[in-house]
């Protein structure tokens, strides 16, 4: 079968690698009809995240069931599924209370897997055309439809984007009327403003400097604000205090939820040709009013073999603790907990309620990923979510 692999930093390839089949009587494979292209997997296109050549990248697939393992009773050939980044087993203590994430059964020695992600266990990447999914009754989400429908592009992101960014908004804790600031638009980062959004948050800024994403959060209903204007903190401050601050409020000009969709690469403010790992957690203490939150859903890597100068190879950053405790905010980190959402933003999706496909930018075969991980990786071509479709 063929296969999106990395290669070297700055390279990747479609390779024949070995078809996916089962392996375990719990297993399914999965013929892949949409596999999204992540942020995340910038990290490893760049070289930052010990990738080493021949990882079969991607951890976002949607896809019709191919074959069956003899233990796999929920899941049938020809169903509809998506399939989640994080794999877990769906019984050991961290899955039955809702932490799948930290699965303690899907990785030897750890905690936690994923597709296509070094460091996270042995399962090849979904930028591929066939998917073995192990622990395929936990695994696979049954979904409604036919390949190439209506909702292709909205399923897809189930498996991680639109997930992510709602989780991100569980993270800061964004409830109905909330002040929001999204730092990043990215896909997470669009998809963390429409999810505040769907949760009622009365407003929500997203922060950059690309404008085709700035752009694309005004699309969906965010302020966009552009930090090479400026910064951030202050237009932020400024629109507020022009749009008119609630009554008894005027002190808390900043936002009460926060979320960082950036992660370890985020660029200098003053410097924006080099990475500073600390801006937008630096940004964010000072921009969140007293007793607010702040989640943090941008990756900081573990192991960082070409560090930032501000940076370290093994992710210890200083950060401006005080300024959190002094304001009493609560700072929250964490991969998905894809269990916790993905029937829930599924049933949203197929309600009309939700539309994440909107993000969608571009579309390819597998052929196209070097060209477009080439132009995602350097914010350029109009780039912001592109989806395979092997």
């Amino acid at each position: 079968m063929r296969a999106v692999v990395y290669q070297d930093a700055g390279t990747v390839g479609v390779e024949e690698v070995a078809d996916a089949v089962v392996e375990e009587p719990t297993d399914v494979v999965v013929r892949v009809t949409s596999s999204a292209m992540c942020g995340t997997d910038l990290h490893m296109y760049d070289g930052r995240m010990g990738a080493t050549a021949g990882l079969v990248l991607g951890h976002e697939p949607l896809g019709i069931v191919e074959d069956v393992g003899p233990g796999v009773q929920m899941v049938e050939r020809g169903d509809r599924v998506v399939v989640p980044t994080h794999l877990y087993c769906g019984v050991c203590v961290n899955c039955a209370r809702g932490c799948s994430a930290a699965c303690l059964r899907v990785r030897p020695n750890g905690f936690g897997a994923a597709y296509g992600y070094p460091g996270m266990g042995p399962y090849r990447g979904a930028l591929a055309e066939l998917l073995r999914v192990p622990n395929a009754d936990a695994n696979c989400i049954p979904l409604p439809g036919q390949p190439g429908d209506r909702w292709e592009d909205d399923f897809v992101l189930l498996a991680d984007a639109f997930v992510t960014g709602w989780h991100a908004t569980e993270l800061a804790e964004v409830t109905a009327g909330s002040t929001v600031a999204v730092f990043g638009a990215g896909a997470v980062g669009l998809l963390a403003a429409y999810s505040a959004q769907l949760r009622g948050a009365r407003e929500v800024y997203v922060v950059d400097a690309v404008s085709d994403r700035l752009d694309k959060a005004g699309d969906l209903g965010a302020v966009p604000i552009d930090y090479r204007d400026g910064d951030p903190v202050d237009q932020i401050r400024q629109r507020r205090h022009q749009a008119g601050l609630p009554i008894g409020e005027e002190a808390m000009d900043g936002v009460q939820k926060g979320i960082d969709a950036v992660g370890f690469q985020a660029r200098d403010r003053d410097r924006p040709d080099t990475e500073n790992p600390t801006q937008v957690l630096s940004d964010l203490a000072r921009l969140v009013n007293p007793t607010g939150n702040i989640g943090v859903a941008g990756v900081y890597a573990e192991s960082d073999p070409h560090p930032a100068p501000g940076g370290s190879g093994d992710g210890r950053l200083t950060v401006p603790w005080a300024t959190f405790f002094s304001k009493g905010l609560s700072v929250r980190f964490g991969r998905t907990h894809d269990r916790r959402y993905t029937t829930r933003l599924r049933d949203l999706v197929v309600a009309g309620r939700a539309r994440p496909g909107r993000v969608v930018t571009h579309h390819g075969g597998l052929e196209q990923a070097p060209s477009l991980y080439r132009s995602f990786d350097q914010r350029t071509d109009g780039v912001i979510k592109s989806v395979l479709q092997p």
